[in-house]
């Protein structure tokens, strides 16, 4: 066997079709739950198209193509991304319609969508939120004889980007309209940065600002297509910003767009509990999304009673928003594979490549055991790896997912 071949057959979670999970993958391994991620696309395609809106997911949360792919199949409209190299990268996937909910700053990320833009079926949408962006962005597409479709960015004071004011909103309108190099094609805004104890009554007011700034910029004649988009809404808010854009009745007047983005794989964490607020909100919606992604690992060493190290480490997955969750303790190379619940256990600390688990009072451990663990924001769970192994309720693996970060 080459070399190379040797290589392949040990790189960190891959696993080919046909393998499983406890018996022929290396680890530790991304793992995405077939079941779980294909009733999480449904669901809020669901959710969306039943509130009179269209859904372009943040593809930055997985950048896996083969994920985009399943969520255009299932109705998306198109993909949200945040940088040009996303942008080409899920153009080269077949993406051709991209919401990029950030300014086109740079010469360089301007030449990556001038190059895209060559192709009359790209249909491509970034933010502006200031007159020095429109006037660099105007020149460059201009000089090569190009429209770019810009939409403005609205936000809130303290919050990330965006306009802080209607005013500065409307005058950057009149900035757009004297460059034929651009084209105001919406309005955006996000509400993920609204937070504290009035947080609900903020987001809903900040929704009827965006559709108030839309109307009068539609009635000023500052928008260049007849329907303009209006678009909101992270992984938390969505039935928030839904139900403030249908009850002021955008969809009417604009194409209502909504943004969320780990809802495919969902989480252990953060956005669980944002599920449950949802769920709480909503007394229509009986089932809500369900945890897809799982990080798999072995028990590396019992040093001392009570105490496990894992081979599982800040190079594997997300810690910023909360430590992974032991789930699941299966016993190496036992096919049919059976889960022991270790959800007792807990993480304390996590280093480069190891992490230190409290180990539950009749939990018995041995070194080799794999434990399949829970994660907090899969954004920056997803960013650590090449591939995702999709697996079937056997525990075999499907399909190996590429990422393009």
């Amino acid at each position: 066997m080459s070399s190379a071949l040797n290589i392949a057959a040990v790189e960190k979670g891959t696993g080919q079709p046909g393998a499983n999970l406890v018996r022929d993958v290396s680890l530790p391994a991304l793992v995405l739950h077939r079941e779980a991620l294909e009733h999480n696309i449904r669901w809020m395609q669901a959710f969306v198209s039943n509130s009179g809106a269209e859904l372009a997911p943040h593809g930055k949360t997985s950048m896996t193509p083969s994920l985009f792919r399943r969520q255009l199949e299932a109705g998306a409209w198109g993909i949200t991304l945040a940088t040009a190299v996303q942008t080409r990268a899920a153009y080269a996937h077949g993406v051709r319609r991209v919401l990029m909910a950030n300014q086109l700053v740079g010469a360089p990320n301007m030449a990556l969508i001038a190059e895209l833009l060559a192709d009359p079926t790209f249909d491509f949408h970034c933010m502006v939120d200031h007159p020095d962006n429109v006037a660099d962005l105007g020149a460059f597409f201009a000089a090569r004889g190009l429209r770019l479709n810009v939409m403005i960015e609205y936000g809130v004071v303290g919050g990330r980007c965006g306009c802080r004011s209607e005013a500065e909103v409307l005058a950057l309108a009149a900035a757009i309209k004297a460059q034929p190099g651009l084209a105001l094609t919406g309005i955006e805004g996000y509400e993920g940065v609204i937070h504290g104890d009035q947080a609900v009554s903020g987001i809903r007011e900040f929704a009827a600002s965006l559709v108030r700034l839309a109307v009068q910029l539609q009635d000023s004649g500052a928008f260049a297509i007849a329907k303009p988009i209006i678009t909101a809404s992270g992984s938390a808010w969505y039935d928030l910003i839904a139900e403030s854009f249908e009850a002021q009745n955008a969809a009417g007047r604009f194409l209502s767009v909504l943004r969320p983005g780990s809802y495919v794989a969902h989480d252990h964490g953060i956005y669980k509990e944002a599920q449950c607020c949802v769920l709480d909100r909503r007394s229509d919606l009986h089932e809500g999304l369900r945890p897809a992604l799982e990080v798999w690992a072995h028990v590396q060493s019992l040093p001392e009673p009570g105490f496990a190290v894992i081979a599982l480490g800040k190079r594997d997955v997300a810690y910023d928003a909360g430590l992974p969750v032991p789930l699941l303790r299966y016993r190496a190379g036992v096919v049919p594979a059976i889960g022991d619940d270790v959800s007792a256990c807990t993480v304390t600390a996590v280093m480069d490549q190891h992490a230190f688990m409290t180990v539950a009072p009749g939990v018995e451990l041995r070194v080799g055991d794999i434990i399949s663990f829970g994660t907090s924001h899969p954004c920056l769970t997803f960013d650590k790896w090449r591939t995702g192994l999709l697996v079937d309720g056997q525990l075999n693996v499907i399909e190996s997912m590429e990422t393009c970060f």
